[in-house]
């Protein structure tokens, strides 16, 4: 299912602000009133539901998208759509009957049966939170259509979890922050967004580690909020980590231009001749030449190219691109000789 030549608009580096955010995703989670929570549903009945929405977003006519059951779906092919952000860690590993309907572009994914019956989800490059949710507004609407959600006048939007219950919607902006890590000012962050009911997250969402210097920044709450208010809790203060990341890169490049550039051009150099790279390697060398390029202190290397290199270098594409299975050691040395040869092709 996954089109390794499709890598997502979310990669292409065009939205506003992408010098810093990787990408802007808006979630709605929506459970259907036919069916009981997937915290009560026996194995039949959720094969059922599977089916059922199936047929549903078919009807809604949310463009040219691809479904996939993932219990039908290899274990690399799951793993691709996790680490495309398509789907969450626990929706791939998950039992039973589950999807998930992908637009074209890798901007929309609905997915079936994961905590929820559905969640829906747009991801657009750059800092987008208004275009985002207008996107998924109008997917939400056709998807409402043709099913009736569960919805309650005094808690909203009745979900699996009682945290998402209201407008269930979380607000997610991936921030690259290589600057503030290297200065050591990120905890700053961490503290200041988490007095302001905001979460800091991991490359891959909750629970998971912060890779390559990414950093994803959430709302916490759903209940008692309206959707304008989350947007605009995001709205104001991620523009003032950007703005903190952006005066420390240009605090580096005048009091230290120098040994920016070295740890740049050091890391490019591993990037352009090594043997064997694992894929945190990857991502930490990645990152100071992302920052590299867009200081304009590497002028030879599309940003597009950069953000897909730190998707198509992971496990599960890596092993896409070559076809099957590989241990780790042949996934090291399969991986260098595939950054080797993309960077050697744009010269």
């Amino acid at each position: 299912m996954v089109d390794l030549r499709d890598v997502g608009e979310w990669l292409s580096g065009s939205g506003p602000e992408s010098d810093i955010v990787m990408s802007t995703r808006i979630r709605f989670a929506r459970n259907v009133v036919e069916f009981p929570f997937l915290t009560r549903i026996d194995e039949r009945r959720k094969t059922e539901l599977e089916r059922w929405l199936r047929e549903r977003i078919a009807k809604a006519r949310l463009g040219e998208v691809d479904y996939q059951n993932l219990a039908e779906a290899g274990t690399i092919e799951r793993q691709c759509l996790v680490e495309r952000h398509l789907i969450s860690r626990d929706h791939a590993a998950g039992r039973g009957d589950r999807g998930v309907a992908v637009g074209r572009g890798g901007m929309l994914s609905v997915m079936v049966n994961e905590e929820d019956h559905l969640r829906v989800q747009v991801l657009r490059s750059g800092f987008q939170p208004d275009a985002a949710f207008r996107q998924l507004l109008e997917v939400d609407q056709k998807l409402e259509s043709t099913v009736d959600f569960a919805f309650s006048p005094e808690f909203g939007h009745l979900t699996a979890c009682p945290t998402n219950c209201g407008t269930g919607m979380r607000v997610s902006v991936m921030l690259h922050l290589p600057a503030l890590v290297m200065t050591k000012q990120i905890e700053k962050v961490f503290h200041a967004v988490g007095k302001i009911s905001l979460a800091v997250r991991g490359f891959y969402g909750e629970g998971t580690q912060a890779m390559g210097d990414f950093y994803q920044i959430s709302n916490q709450i759903t209940l008692g909020r309206s959707e304008e208010e989350v947007l605009r809790a995001v709205s104001d203060h991620v523009p003032q980590i950007i703005k903190f990341e952006r005066n420390w890169r240009e605090k580096l490049l005048k009091e230290n231009r120098a040994g920016l550039e070295d740890r740049v051009w050091r890391a490019f150099g591993m990037l352009e001749r090594a043997r064997l790279i694992t894929s945190e390697e990857t991502m930490d060398y990645l990152s100071a030449v992302r920052m590299g390029v867009n200081l304009g202190l590497i002028d030879r290397l599309p940003i597009g190219t950069v953000n897909e290199l730190f998707i198509l270098t992971q496990p599960a594409h890596l092993q896409k691109l070559q076809g099957g299975e590989l241990e780790t050691p042949e996934r090291d040395e399969r991986r260098a000789d595939f950054i080797r040869h993309t960077l050697a092709s744009l010269n």
